[in-house]
């Protein structure tokens, strides 16, 4: 059985890693790429090749693998790591649920414990619905967006010659926040310092929104990936919400820019709410087409 070893994650890893999540039909966040290089150093996550397979490892377990080979054997090898370098039974997190039913058939359900934790459900979008905000259930982003429209202001793609303006507007927003002195959102903001330094290598696309000759909203997204090829992940999206319905003209800016409309994408996913309430209503008030129940399963 071949020797697992993880390691850190680099941007040359993008394109070994793609090749085994296009293996898969998986849409979590976590399976972009961008998503596991953005917040490796601040959740500690590693990385393996393993027989066709890309494992993660986290201080809480594994990722579920995305590639294709022989699962059985891979799952033993993982058990068998886990046992002799962490000290304890194999664990898996973030488990979709066509992935679930698989392991129940491979497994059974007496072979391992299963929990799941609304928090951390990513809200997935039909991109149509998200583009057009069409219909009644919509009609209050329809008017935020009427207003912010009021202003003069153009939206405009992230470029080489932009991202410092991005970083120094994200940087502005902290200040804004408070987040300096909130641990959980100073690692996001660190998260997104991350990415926007490997903007361009990470393959991310993005836009912000500039009134009065200042930047005043940003998003960036990346593909997932998967075998479809059906979905975008939407790492960061911030605005100044002095601004009546800045948050949903970026949103909606970007969903109609040439950028997303021209790849043809059928869904969205805007990743998880961590139990937020604010966040949680504002992500349930787009009206999502389903949440993505992830699951942790450990094994006996």
């Amino acid at each position: 059985m071949q020797k697992l070893s993880f390691k850190p994650i680099e941007l040359s890893d993008k394109v070994w890693v793609h090749e085994c999540v296009r293996k898969n039909g998986f849409r979590g966040c976590e399976y972009a790429f961008a998503t596991a290089y953005m917040w490796s150093p601040i959740f500690d996550i590693r990385i393996a090749a393993y027989k066709g397979f890309c494992l993660y490892q986290t201080p809480h377990g594994f990722w579920f693998p995305s590639g294709e080979g022989d699962i059985l054997e891979m799952i033993a090898a993982l058990r068998d790591y886990s046992l002799r370098e962490r000290g304890k039974p194999l664990c898996f997190t973030n488990v979709d649920s066509s992935t679930l039913e698989m392991l129940r058939e491979l497994f059974g359900e007496q072979q391992s414990e299963i929990s799941t934790n609304r928090d951390y459900y990513d809200y997935v979008y039909d991109y149509k619905a998200l583009s057009t905000l069409r219909g009644r259930k919509l009609h209050g982003k329809r008017n935020h967006l009427h207003r912010f429209r009021e202003n003069a202001y153009r939206f405009e793609p992230i470029t080489p010659d932009s991202i410092e303006e991005i970083a120094a507007m994200h940087n502005k927003w902290c200040d804004m926040k408070g987040v300096y002195s909130d641990p959980a959102k100073l690692r996001e903001a660190g998260a997104v310092i991350r990415g926007l330094d490997a903007f361009f290598e990470l393959g991310l696309t993005g836009g912000a929104i500039r009134t009065g000759g200042e930047i005043v909203a940003y998003t960036f997204a990346s593909e997932i990936g998967n075998r479809e090829n059906d979905t975008l992940a939407v790492h960061v999206e911030k605005a100044h919400t002095e601004l009546q319905g800045c948050y949903t003209a970026i949103c909606n800016d970007f969903m109609n820019s040439s950028q997303i409309a021209a790849k043809g994408y059928k869904y969205i996913n805007r990743e998880e709410d961590m139990g937020a309430e604010n966040l949680r209503k504002s992500k349930l008030s787009y009206r999502p087409a389903f949440l993505l129940e992830k699951y942790k399963i450990n094994f006996k």
